[in-house]
């Protein structure tokens, strides 16, 4: 995802209900997000679809490195060899 350009992505919820096919288009062609206001504060974010799918991913492979790392440390890990040969006998090699 593109860093956010705030004199460009920060729009009211005015202009986004008057233009909201130019805003789907930005959105779509720059791959930034759109942040919406309303009374001066932020209210939602508009991504791109295939943004939003990365940014999905991202954190799911975030999570399993943490949760990788905690059981790691709570004594659950195995030894490299070991897991080389259980992987190599589950595929029969």
């Amino acid at each position: 995802m593109q860093r956010l350009k705030i004199d460009q992505d920060i729009r009211p919820m005015s202009e986004f209900r008057t233009g909201i096919a130019s805003f789907l288009k930005q959105v779509h062609d720059t791959k930034r997000p759109l942040v919406i206001t309303q009374y001066g504060k932020g209210v939602a974010v508009l991504l791109d679809v295939a943004e939003y799918e990365a940014m999905l991913e991202k954190i799911e492979l975030l999570e399993d490195v943490q949760i990788s790392i905690a059981q790691i440390d709570a004594g659950a890990g195995i030894e490299h060899t070991k897991a080389k040969a259980s992987i190599l006998g589950r595929i029969g090699k």
